[in-house]
C-alpha cells in the first residue's frame, strides 16, 4: 500500500514533544505542515524565529538557537522525546564540512544531555566504501557523530528529491524548458535512484511509531534507478518537448556549475556542491526500508507528474531557495564598526486608498521584475553570481502575498505588515549591510508610499561601493517609484472582494 503522510490517521494527541530543526528548509518545511496536520505538538528550532513563526500553525512553538551555538540548544531539547536533525550546510561558504561536523556534535551533545529519546535524520546516498564528494562524505559523518552520543538514531538516506520547488527539480526543469539542444557532461549519465517529496515525508513521519530497537540506517529512494539525463527525457515527454543531449567529456564539476548559475536558478556555489555529489551513484544497495515501512514509493515518472501538478496550479509548499542555508552562512558582523547609515528616501502620492496603492510593491520582483531599468537588476544580478553570490535567479513565491522569511531574487523579506510595509535586506555580495523599504500611508481616497533604500558601509570599500553606484540609484529608484505609482493608478478593485 502507497502511504502518504495526510492517511495517517493515529491518535497521536498524547505522543510526547517532538522538535523539528531545519524547519526553514525545503523538506523540513514540508514536514512541519505534515505534522502539523496529524495533530502532533512540535516545537521548531531557528537561527531566526521571525522568518519561521508566519509559516507555522498556533500550535506549533518557534524557538531561537543554533546548532552552532552549544549553550542555546539547553532550553531548546528541554522536555523533547524526538527530534528531527534536517540540517546541512550545502550552501555555505568556506568549510561546510567543520560546520555540519561541530553542528552535529553540539546537538548530539544535547540531546543526550536532554535525555531525548530518539534522532531522526536524513542523510545522502552513496557507497561510503568509495571516496565520496565532500557534501556527501559530510551528510554521512554527520550521522556517526549522532550516533556517538549513544542516543538513538535513525538515520534515513536518500538520492535526488523530486517535488514543487525542489533544487533538483527546479534543475530539471529549467535545463529541458531553456535548452532543447545541450552539451552533457560525464555526470548525466550517472545512476541515481530519485525519492518523491512525498514518499520522503511518509518515511520521516513513519519512522515516528518504530520501535527503537529498529533503528539503524535505512536506504531509501523511488522505484526507478534512472540517470539526470533520463529524469531530463521524462520530464521533456510529459511536457510534449523534445530535447537532443550531446555528451561532451571534458566539462568538470567547476565549469558545469557556472554553465547552471547561466541557465537555471542555482548559483555556481550550490551548482558545483550539487555536481560533485551526483558525479557518485546514489542508489539503494540494501532494500530494508521496504521491509520495514508499509510504503511503495512511486516511480519517476509519477513524482515528475506530482511536481508538475502542483507547479501547474502555480503552488509550492516549500521552495529550496528560501531556506536560510541557500545563501551560505549567515554573516556575521561582529567586531565590524558600521559607519552612518546611507539613505535614499522619496515619496510619491497615488490617488488610490493605502491597500491598492501597497499592490503592486507586495508583487515585486520575479516575474513582475522591478518596475524601472530591469536589465540594470539583471546585471547586478549577474555580477553578483560571478562572484559567488546568490544573483538573481531564486526569484519570488508565486503568491501575491509574501511572508517574512520570503525570498525575492537577492533579497530575502525582513518585515512584512499587509497592505502597509515591506523591508527587504540584501544577501547579495556587499561591502556592509542594505535594506530597501517601502511603507504606505493614507485615508480612503489617496496615499503616500515612502520607498527607502539604506546601506549600512563596511570601510572605505563600503563608501566606494555607494558613491560609485549613486547616478545609478537616482535612476533605478526614481524609475521604480513612478513605475510603482503607475502600477498602483492601473489597479482595478474589485468590488465585491477588494481583490483585482
Amino acid at each position: 500500500m502507497d502511504t502518504r503522510p495526510d492517511e495517517l490517521k493515529a491518535d497521536t494527541s498524547d505522543l510526547p514533544l517532538i522538535l523539528l530543526t531545519g524547519a526553514t528548509g525545503y523538506v523540513g518545511g514540508r514536514l512541519l505542515q505534515s505534522l502539523e496536520h496529524q495533530g502532533y505538538r512540535l516545537r521548531c528550532l531557528a537561527r531566526h524565529p521571525d522568518f519561521l513563526r508566519p509559516k507555522v500553525a498556533s500550535s506549533t512553538e518557534v524557538v531561537p538557537g543554533d546548532v552552532l551555538d552549544r549553550s542555546s540548544l539547553d532550553s531548546v531539547l528541554r522536555s523533547v522525546r524526538t527530534a528531527y536533525y534536517l540540517i546541512h550546510s550545502m550552501g555555505a561558504t568556506g568549510s561546510f564540512e567543520d560546520n555540519d561536523r561541530r553542528a552535529a556534535r553540539n546537538f548530539a551533545e544535547a540531546a543526550k544531555a536532554a535525555r531525548v529519546e530518539r534522532i531522526i535524520y536524513l542523510g545522502g546516498l552513496g557507497d561510503d566504501k568509495q571516496a565520496l564528494s565532500p557534501h556527501l562524505r559530510s551528510r554521512q559523518e554527520v550521522g556517526r557523530v549522532l550516533r556517538q552520543s549513544g542516543v538513538p538514531v535513525l538515520e534515513f538516506r536518500a538520492s535526488i528529491v523530486i517535488g514543487s520547488g525542489s533544487l533538483s527539480f527546479e534543475m530539471i526543469r529549467s535545463l529541458v524548458e531553456r535548452l532543447p539542444v545541450m552539451t552533457t557532461p560525464k555526470w548525466v549519465s550517472m545512476p541515481a535512484q530519485p525519492i518523491a517529496i512525498e514518499d520522503l515525508i511518509a518515511y520521516l513521519t513513519a519512522a515516528l511509531h518504530l520501535p527503537v530497537s529498529e533503528f539503524r540506517v535505512y536506504e531509501i529512494g523511488g522505484a526507478d534507478r534512472v540517470s539526470y539525463a533520463d529524469i531530463m527525457r521524462a520530464y521533456a515527454r510529459y511536457r510534449g518537448m523534445h530535447i537532443r543531449m550531446i555528451p561532451v567529456p571534458v566539462l568538470t564539476p567547476f565549469i558545469s556549475s557556472l554553465w547552471l548559475g547561466l541557465v537555471t536558478p542555482l548559483y555556481a556555489r550550490i551548482g558545483r556542491k550539487l555536481i560533485e555529489s551526483i558525479v557518485h551513484s546514489t542508489v539503494v544497495r540494501d532494500d530494508s526500508a521496504l521491509r520495514t515501512f508499509d510504503i511503495r514509493p512511486m516511480g519517476i515518472e509519477d513524482a515528475l507528474r506530482h511536481a508538475l501538478a502542483k507547479e501547474d496550479q502555480q503552488f509550492a509548499v516549500t521552495r529550496w531557495s528560501d531556506a536560510l542555508s541557500s545563501t551560505g552562512e549567515t554573516p556575521s558582523w561582529g567586531g565590524i564598526r558600521f559607519g552612518t547609515r546611507l539613505v535614499d528616501s522619496r515619496t510619491a502620492q497615488v490617488m488610490k486608498p493605502p491597500a491598492t496603492a501597497f499592490k503592486p510593491i507586495e508583487r515585486i520582483g520575479g516575474d513582475t521584475g522591478w518596475y524601472a531599468w530591469n536589465w540594470l537588476w539583471q546585471l547586478r544580478g549577474f555580477l553578483d553570481l560571478v562572484a559567488g553570490g546568490v544573483g538573481m535567479r531564486r526569484g519570488r513565491p508565486i503568491s501575491e502575498t509574501l511572508r517574512v522569511g520570503d525570498t525575492v531574487d537577492f533579497w530575502r523579506v525582513e518585515a512584512f505588515e499587509p497592505n502597509r510595509f515591506l523591508r527587504l535586506v540584501a544577501e547579495m555580495k556587499l561591502p556592509g549591510r542594505a535594506w530597501l523599504e517601502f511603507e504606505v500611508t493614507g485615508d480612503r481616497t489617496s496615499a503616500t508610499i515612502r520607498q527607502t533604500a539604506i546601506f549600512d558601509p563596511v570601510g572605505l570599500w563600503g563608501l566606494v561601493y555607494w558613491y560609485a553606484l549613486y547616478p545609478f540609484h537616482q535612476l533605478v529608484f526614481s524609475g521604480m517609484l513612478q513605475r510603482i505609482v503607475y502600477a498602483a493608478l492601473r489597479e482595478q478593485e474589485c468590488e465585491r472582494d477588494g481583490q483585482t
